[in-house]
């Protein structure tokens, strides 16, 4: 049988629309629940309602070890954040990483908020300003990589538009110890996603390609510590760090954002890209 690398058949691209779905439906009813005082544990549990509900399971579950619907990065945290009980105040940047399993096929996203003020208006001083723009230079660099996708040839364009948009815009840092990924089956596949320039263009852009692209920029520099408790990622320097995270299939009549309930439309407009739907299996 001929190896078809990482490309998904139609009928696979058709069956990574509802984990997708269901991922951006969890992030959504988190997002709406983030506030002062909430703890993340608590947003955990409203992802695992939200994803069983829709009869799929949460995939980070399915990680040997872990126990969790979401990782829950705060501030200086950058990767594997375990949820807990300390309450979230204003001004914290809290990144939510999610995903659901269903049929057999995952959906990965992450989104980052600032914690807003007790009256939902947005966080007053510096330290919330800064951690704002840290979070809009991550979120344009997603759209960019996004976008750069939608004409591609080859996925290493991908990464360059990634990183020219942090530099562009920021003198931040970009993790060279994370990576997105490719996603199908299971939640890590091949190929790499780079989040900067390499030497390996990767794989053609086209049609059967999934992949989830995720930049993780840091304030300062990319250095890395690991807690305790073998998960928790932080910054050596103490510095917050984003990430934004979408899963995209390229198809016959164009790209998707498959954890986006509109599949990107509004957020790529102002690109001048225009998502299209994936046909039926």
């Amino acid at each position: 049988m001929r190896r078809r690398g990482p490309y998904k058949s139609r009928r696979e691209l058709a069956g990574m629309r509802e984990p997708g779905r269901i991922t951006a439906l969890a992030l959504e009813a988190v997002a709406a629940a983030i506030r002062p005082g909430v703890t993340t544990l608590e947003l955990d549990a409203i992802a695992e309602r939200t994803i069983r509900e829709h009869g799929a399971v949460p995939n980070f579950q399915l990680e040997p070890g872990y126990e969790h619907a979401i990782c829950a990065n705060v501030n200086d945290v950058v990767v594997h954040g375990i949820p807990g009980a300390t309450p979230l105040v204003p001004g914290d940047l809290v990144t939510i990483d999610c995903g659901a399993k269903i049929d057999g096929l995952n959906g990965d996203a992450a989104i980052s908020v600032v914690v807003p003020e007790a009256d939902g208006s947005e966080a007053q001083g510096e330290l919330a300003a800064s951690r704002r723009r840290l979070s809009a230079v991550t979120r344009g660099a997603l759209l960019a990589g996004i976008a750069a996708l939608a004409s591609a040839r080859q996925l290493g364009e991908v990464s360059a538009a990634i990183e020219d948009h942090v530099d562009e815009h920021s003198d931040y840092g970009i993790s060279e110890d994370y990576i997105g990924h490719g996603i199908g089956a299971r939640m890590h596949e091949e190929p790499p996603v780079f989040n900067y320039r390499t030497r390996v263009t990767g794989p053609a852009v086209k049609p059967g390609l999934c992949v989830a692209i995720e930049p993780i920029v840091h304030e300062r520099g990319i250095e890395t510590t690991t807690d305790a408790d073998g998960w928790t990622v932080r910054s050596a320097d103490g510095a917050d760090a984003c990430q934004w995270e979408h899963s995209v299939a390229v198809h016959s009549g164009g790209i998707w954002v498959l954890t986006a309930l509109d599949g990107g439309a509004a957020e790529l407009a102002p690109l001048g890209v225009v998502p299209v739907p994936i046909a039926e299996r």
